[in-house]
């Protein structure tokens, strides 16, 4: 139903019983400028948000804001007969630019505005829209091919890219001018300015001191000012020296209702300041903001394979496979539900500035001023489970559909406010609304996206608008389609005509799509036969496997293709053998498989009957229910579809398995011998067996960035457990983030570690490197080593490679075949065969431990290199909260070092013992990665009760969710119960975090039991965490009931553990109604549970 505001209630009154609104206490004078990021100012509002709730106050120097960020007060504030349009703050800097434009005018009671308004109305009508569709084709036609010409291959900047289109459309349909943008190496100074003009002025709004404290700032806030006013200028003289200003132009843009259009009310026309003002204020959010939305509609799309795949579908659907028609804009409703999703989600101008005409109350006991900025906060107010129910967070595009809109905004006005409100809201919309429809239609309709990067997590850029950051794709095209016919299809010379398929290409279901290859294996001549590797890789395993095969075929003399799955989606290759290799994450796809894996269940039976594949599945079995899940369902999928297999799924588990190993094993024994029996063998004279690498060695410094990282500092460590009585290290650090990385609590911090320096030093030793040698690589086949660049050969083994990754019976053999006539190699040969398993896997021998304990093998450096897998990155759990503190993130860890298993040495952590290592003010390399679905607190905390289990580090992200409601309760916040178990070995040696925990429970934060293995009689004769939890049975109970959330995290055997005495649990509360089951029926209960409000992290 409405929500109606009685406003006579609602007007200050003595009578009202009025609350002071919450707020962070500041400082004397400056105020809150130390609670707000300058540079990232709404991710602090967020925060805040999150924090004091629907409503906070903050204070720079004289100047009050309240921020409100509830549907219920976003909407009271709209009501435009209590409140108008505040543009203090930021809005005021603008005037410095724009004056008294559209955008930052007071309102009605400037005349400029009055005028402007009225002149231009028209121009945003819709046949005045419908009539700029040709000159908008164009210029979408003119990033189509371009995105066409790169290639396949080629990373594309969207955000770059959309902001070209769109100032082109903008310049070109409204004022006739052509920025070129497309044909210019850089971006328009235009762009450069603008950017840093926004950012300025948001900067200045949130500044205490004067300008003439910022000299240099604000040199460069008017010389970009400048730029900006020169550049509307000349469009304005432009289009003068044309003479269209003349009263007999044809022309009808907005430049000419400028220069020729009379107010009605006034009889006035608008000034020549008044047309620059307008004309920057169209350029700026005519095109910053359209662009934005692009970027986020990119980024949501390619984020969920089901819903590219309805707007494919749909797209195909209603435009076929001619160009993209201004009829055809009305029925893309589905994309027009994605839009509206993407801007609820994403809004690129986040929040609006609203202000009391009077003294007013709102909500009932909020008192504030006449003329008090109130920032009403859509970031947060777009969330709101008022409006949109439980799945607020979930992009679903669906409850953006036509009718449900329609009812959305009657039952909920302002629910959905990305335009603005009221009188004052955005002019263009009708604009921006055809010329996104039209861009994404024939992007979507003409090429198949994949993220350059899939573990790419959504990061902003903010100005007074936001963006997506380093957001990269590629762009493949579709239907068989090369750049010319892409051309002649846009220009609509074959409507209608289905384009003939590459040869050799399967067709997919209604649609025919490119093949992209990013890497191949050398191999001299063109008629070598052709192998298409295919991986899905979240971590770089399965990648790391596919190259290796490459290399493999390279040396067998077949050419190959390496490429993520997504690549592929639409197509599969026809009379060549498909190899996929791809892992399950908690039963879903990894992140560059995602698209293929949807795709293929939409077929029809026979799709691929002309296609041949073999499927290796990765995959850790303490996942039982989905232990495999993906590889089963590509491998089962493909044969439905009619595909040929080359053999029979294989799979490994990194449980107890040597991944690498079975891999190996799989290629030489089953891979091979079917590819070689069904399919063409290569000749001789095309089978290679030159190294992969070549080496050159010189002594230039070079420093490597690895793009899926960032630096972060660290800001301390320490030592967390007394090891006297013998238990493992176990550390805290904390390290300074970069600018623009959030993380919420229940998150991972991805690490990339280095070599133990011990194990650096071996191998340099191994190999009689001085310290200080370097070496370039060269290489003729995919590798995961920087190549082309000279580098220290101590950095190759400290950060390329994983020198303690267990040696592979293929390892062992390539060192026999090296070493024929060694005196050792008897021995050797026994390790490869019989003593494998016992010897090499049992005590985890790496083949630098092989070499040293062979002496004698002569093994040339680069054929090491080519053994060793290539640095993994390592996931750990964040143990504090970006509510406490967003700029930092802290990790708990054990530190692994023991004896080796081969009784020689010892086996020290990579990561764990780099970790250890470093010291406040070092670097590290670092990522967020988001947490598994539903690993998160609850959205509404007041409501939802929380149990926490835990053992060891795995009481890492419980200290992040206690430290969370920490935060919430003393800033005012009343939250539902938390209950942790924790289980550690002794009260006095390793009970983690103990007086934080202690000082929290204490205040009422969280109730904490805990297990003791060690001294049982300290923890009411429970060892176990899962003997406490039977112990306090009747606590778990009294959880559920209320509606709890249930978290578990620690090791498999532990997870068990939990599950077994759930389980109990569960029969005994039957048994008390009455009405017993089997545990077979108990378990049964527990796993419909488990999907409701049970979440698991999982480790080894």
């Amino acid at each position: 139903m409405t929500v109606d505001i009685d406003k006579t209630q609602n007007s200050l009154d003595m009578t009202v019983n009025t609350v002071p609104i919450p707020g962070p206490s500041g400082l004397p004078i400056l105020g809150n400028v130390t609670d707000v990021d300058i540079d990232h100012p709404l991710q602090s509002f967020i925060r805040l948000s999150d924090r004091y709730g629907q409503i906070y106050k903050l204070k720079f120097g004289k100047h009050t804001l309240v921020v409100v960020s509830s549907y219920e007060l976003v909407h009271e504030v709209c009501d435009d007969k209590r409140f108008k349009k505040s543009i203090e703050g930021d809005l005021e800097q603008l005037r410095k630019v724009v004056h008294d434009g559209l955008f930052t005018s007071r309102g009605v009671e400037e005349e400029n505005w009055g005028i402007a308004h009225r002149v231009l109305m028209s121009a945003f009508g819709p046949m005045s829209i419908r009539g700029m569709f040709d000159e908008m084709h164009e210029i979408a036609t003119q990033l189509a091919l371009k995105w066409a010409r790169q290639g396949p291959s080629q990373p594309i900047d969207v955000g770059e890219d959309f902001t070209r289109l769109t100032l082109d459309t903008v310049a070109l349909c409204s004022m006739g001018f052509r920025f070129n943008s497309y044909y210019r190496d850089s971006l328009h100074p235009f762009i450069a300015a603008m950017y840093a003009v926004l950012k300025e002025a948001g900067a200045k709004s949130l500044r205490i001191l004067p300008p003439m404290f910022y000299p240099r700032k604000e040199e460069k806030y008017r010389e970009n000012i400048a730029l900006l006013r020169s550049t509307a200028l000349e469009v304005l003289e432009s289009r003068r020296e044309d003479g269209a200003d003349a009263a007999s132009t044809d022309r009808s843009d907005l430049l000419s209702k400028m220069l020729n259009g009379v107010d009605l009310k006034t009889g006035r026309k608008m000034t020549d300041e008044s047309i620059i003002d307008n004309l920057i204020t169209f350029l700026i959010a005519g095109h910053e903001t359209t662009a934005a939305t692009l970027s986020f509609a990119m980024y949501q799309i390619l984020s969920r394979p089901d819903v590219y795949h309805k707007l494919q579908q749909e797209v195909d659907a209603v435009v076929g496979t001619g160009p993209v028609l201004i009829d055809h804009v009305a029925k893309l409703r589905y994309l027009s539900a994605v839009l509206r999703e993407t801007l609820r989600h994403s809004s690129p101008i986040p929040a609006f500035a609203r202000e009391a005409i009077k003294d007013e109350v709102i909500g009932g006991k909020y008192a504030v001023k006449a003329g008090e900025q109130i920032i009403c906060l859509l970031s947060k107010s777009h969330f709101d489970r008022t409006a949109y129910g439980p799945d607020v967070r979930e992009f679903n595009p669906e409850r953006m559909a036509d009718d449900k809109f329609d009812r959305l905004m009657k039952d909920y006005p302002h629910a959905w406010s990305p335009f603005g409100t009221g009188l004052r809201s955005c002019i263009g919309r009708p604009f921006a609304w055809q010329e996104t429809t039209l861009a994404l239609a024939v992007l979507i309709q003409n090429f198949n996206f994949v993220m350059d990067d899939p573990s790419y997590r959504l990061q902003i850029q903010e100005t007074l608008t936001i963006k997506p950051k380093k957001f990269m794709v590629r762009a493949i095209l579709r239907d068989g389609l090369t750049p010319s016919r892409l051309e002649t299809r846009l220009a609509g010379a074959f409507a209608g005509e289905a384009p003939t398929p590459s040869p050799g290409v399967a067709a997919g279901h209604k649609s025919r799509h490119s093949v992209a290859s990013t890497s191949t294996g050398h191999v001299d001549g063109e008629s070598a036969p052709k192998l298409v590797i295919l991986y899905g890789s979240n971590a770089g395993t399965c990648q790391f496997m596919a190259q290796r095969l490459a290399s493999s075929a390279a040396a067998k003399g077949y050419r190959s293709s390496v490429d993520a799955l997504d690549t592929i989606r639409g197509s599969m290759p026809e009379g060549t053998p498909v190899i996929i290799i791809t892992s399950s994450y908690e039963g879903e796809p990894p992140h560059n498989a995602a698209h293929f894996t949807h795709w293929i269940q939409t077929l029809d039976p026979g799709a691929m009957k002309h296609v041949s594949y073999a499927v290796y599945g990765c995959g850790h079995s303490d996942w039982v229910h989905t232990f495999q899940k993906v590889p089963k369902l590509i491998d089962s999928t493909l044969e439905r579809l009619g595909a040929s297999r080359l053999g029979p799924l294989h799979s490994t588990d990194a449980k107890d398995r040597d991944m690498f190993s079975d891999f190996e094993a799989w290629e030489d024994d089953v891979l091979w011998p079917s590819i070689l029996e069904r399919f063409a063998r290569p000749s001789d004279a095309a089978t290679s067996s030159a190294p992969g690498l070549a080496l050159s060695f010189s002594t230039p410094r070079a420093s490597v960035l690895h793009q899926s990282v960032e630096e972060a500092t660290v800001v301390a460590a320490r030592r967390l457990v007394d090891q006297s009585g013998g238990s493992q290290e176990k550390r805290h650090i904390e390290l300074r983030l970069p600018a623009n990385m959030p993380y919420s609590a229940g998150d991972y911090l991805a690490v990339l570690p280095h070599n133990p320096k011990e194990s650096v030093s071996r191998a340099l030793r191994r190999f009689h490197f001085p310290r200080d040698a370097y070496v370039t690589i060269s290489s003729s086949s995919p590798t995961t080593l920087p190549t082309g660049m000279s580098l220290p050969v101590a950095e190759i083994l400290s950060s390329y490679v994983e020198l303690g990754q267990i040696a592979t019976k293929r390892d062992l053999a390539h060192l026999c075949e090296m070493n024929k006539e060694s005196d050792e190699i008897a021995q050797l040969q026994r390790l490869a065969s019989e003593e494998f398993d016992t010897v090499v896997k049992t005590g985890r021998l790496s083949v630098l431990d092989v070499l040293e304990k062979f002496p004698a093998l002569c093994v040339p450096f680069h054929e090491f290199l080519q053994m060793l897998p290539p640095m993994r990155l390592r996931q750990y759990s964040v143990s504090s909260s970006s509510l406490f503190d967003p700029t930092k993130v802290s990790l708990t860890y054990g530190v692994v070092d023991e004896s080796a298993v081969s009784g020689t040495g010892r086996f020290i952590g990579v990561a764990s013992s780099y970790l250890s290592s470093l010291e406040p003010g070092e670097k590290i390399q670092v990522s967020v990665r988001p947490a598994q679905s539903g690993f998160h607190l609850p959205e509404n905390q007041e409501e939802t009760p929380i149990v926490c289990i835990g053992a060891g580090t795995g009481l890492a992200p419980f200290r992040a969710f206690i430290q969370e409601r920490a935060t919430l309760q003393g800033s005012g916040r009343s939250l539902a119960p938390a209950v942790l178990f924790y289980g550690c070995r002794n009260p006095l040696s390793d009970d983690l975090y103990r007086d934080e925990f202690d000082a929290w429970e204490k205040s009422g934060v969280v109730k904490v039991f805990r297990a003791y293995s060690g001294d049982k009689e300290a923890s009411c004769g429970c060892p176990y965490v899962q003997d406490r939890i039977w112990h306090e049975r009747g606590s778990i109970t009294n959880m559920w009931e209320k509606g709890a959330r249930f978290y578990v995290c620690g090791s498999g055997k532990m997870a068990e553990g939990v599950k077994g005495v759930l389980v109990k649990i569960v029969m005994e509360e039957y048994e008390k109604a009455g009405e017993p089951v089997t545990e077979e029926e108990a378990v049964g209960h527990f796993e419909r549970i488990r999907k409701e409000r049970y979440c698991m992290d999982v480790f080894d």
